[in-house]
Formats: structure tokens, sequence, C-alpha cells
């Protein structure tokens, strides 16, 4: 089982981003724990979102924003493309969950690597001219929210709920 860094209420500003974002980081994982390839490709919504969708969704996210847009670096969109831009989230019963959780998983230590370092002022070489402050708040923004719909969508599938 995933465990999640302790957010504690002393640090710098830097530590304390990451630690919060690796917190939500590892709240995603834990949601996704445990469920069966079916049940991550399970549709409980009107969308197509899924678990293993969702898993893959913030893949792309963390590549999108930090290896492409801030550092200028090639990406592999896995599951999606300029022309199917929402391929992450056609899943079926025969996707893993599992390899979706490891490919978060080394999306998410892609991200550190390449942030290892560098300045919360630093701005975006491509995309938007956001600092890194702002990326990192967005991916905190975006993973928890997501997080938020993995627990609803996890307590609908198997009745588990807690943080």
């Amino acid at each position: 089982m995933t465990e999640r860094p302790d957010t504690r209420v002393h640090g710098g500003e830097r530590e304390l981003i990451d630690l919060f974002l690796d917190y939500q980081r590892a709240t995603v994982v834990l949601k996704a724990e445990g469920l069966s390839d079916a049940e991550g490709a399970r549709r409980l919504l009107p969308s197509a979102t899924t678990v293993t969708g969702m898993l893959r969704h913030l893949a792309d996210v963390e590549r999108s924003w930090v290896l492409e847009m801030f550092a200028g670096l090639p990406y592999d969109r896995r599951y999606g493309s300029d022309e199917d831009p929402d391929g992450e989230w056609r899943v079926s019963t025969s996707d893993s969950l599992a390899e979706a959780i490891e490919d978060y998983r080394a999306a998410c230590a892609e991200s550190r690597r390449t942030l290892a370092g560098r300045e919360l002022t630093e701005t975006c070489v491509a995309g938007p001219p956001a600092q890194l402050r702002w990326v990192l708040l967005h991916l905190i923004e975006e993973t928890a929210r997501h997080a938020g719909q993995l627990d609803v969508i996890r307590e609908q599938l198997d009745g588990v709920t807690g943080e």
C-alpha cells in the first residue's frame, strides 16, 4: 500500500509545495490500488471518466506541464495525440490499471528529476510565461481535484472510503 508523506506544518516554501504535491500524488495512487482492471475501466459517470483513465490523464498532465512547457523537452503522449487529445480516457477492461499506476509514478519521478534544483521564480520555456511556483501550484490543484473524483468513484466501485 502506498504511504503518503507527512504534511508537516513548518518548512520552506519549495519544500512545502513539493510535499503537498507528493501527498496528492500518493493519494491518487492510494485510491486506485487494489482495484481490478475491470474496476479501473468501469464507467460510473456519463463521461468517459474511469480510474485508469484518470491515472493516464494525470501522467500526461505531469509530462505536459513539467517536461514540455516548463523544461521545453519532448514527451511521449502514450495514450493520446494532437489528433486524439482525449485518448487517455479511452479505456477497456483489457487495459492494465497496474501499468497506469506505474506509468503515473514514472511521470511523477520524471517531474521530480526535471525540477530538482530549479528555482520557483524560473519561467516556462514553452507555453505560458508561468513561473515554476505557478506550475507546481497548478499541479497540486489538478491532482487534488482528480483525487477527490477518485475518492467518489472508489466508494461507488467497492465502498472503500477514507483519506
